[in-house]
C-alpha cells in the first residue's frame, strides 16, 4: 500500500462552493494560492505562486464553507489527485505561458486568520479532521 499527504499552507484564492453529490454528502472545493519568494543566482527576487483546487468533504466541507473566506489564511492537510494521466492540470494562459494546477482531498483544515482578518470568522486554530466520511482505508 502506498500512502501521501501534503500540506499547504496559502490564502484563499475565491469564495468556497459547496455542492452535495448523488448520494447527498457535502462536497466544498476552494483555491488556495501558495507563495513563495526567494534570491535567484543573480541577485534578483522571484515571487513564486502555485494554485491548489481543494476539495473537502462531508462535515468538513460544510465547516469549510461556512467559515472560509476569499482571503483567509489557511492551512490544507490532504492528498494529491492527479488527472488521468497521473499529471497535475496543465493549460495555457492568455499570455501564452503554461500554468499548472493541482487537486487536493482535504483531511483537515486549519483556519489561521484571526476572526476578521482576511474575511475569515473562523477562530484561529480550529482543526476538523474528516477522514471517516470519505469511505477510505487510513493506514494508522
Amino acid at each position: 500500500m502506498t500512502f501521501h499527504t501534503i500540506i499547504i499552507v496559502g490564502n484563499v484564492g475565491r469564495e468556497p462552493e459547496m455542492r452535495y453529490t448523488p448520494a447527498g454528502q457535502p462536497v466544498t472545493s476552494f483555491s488556495v494560492a501558495s507563495n513563495r519568494s526567494y534570491t535567484n543566482q543573480q541577485g534578483e527576487k522571484v515571487d513564486e505562486t502555485i494554485w491548489f483546487r481543494v476539495s473537502a468533504f462531508g462535515k468538513l466541507a460544510e465547516t469549510c464553507n461556512q467559515f472560509l473566506h476569499k482571503g483567509s489564511r489557511v492551512l490544507v492537510e490532504g492528498r494529491l489527485v492527479p488527472d488521468k494521466n497521473g499529471s497535475p492540470r496543465i493549460w495555457t494562459r492568455q499570455d501564452g505561458t503554461a500554468g499548472a494546477s493541482y487537486e487536493v482531498t482535504a483531511t483537515t483544515v486549519r483556519f489561521l486568520s484571526a476572526r476578521g482578518e482576511g474575511g475569515a470568522e473562523a477562530g484561529g486554530d480550529l482543526t476538523i479532521p474528516d477522514v471517516g466520511d470519505m469511505g477510505e482505508d487510513i493506514p494508522f
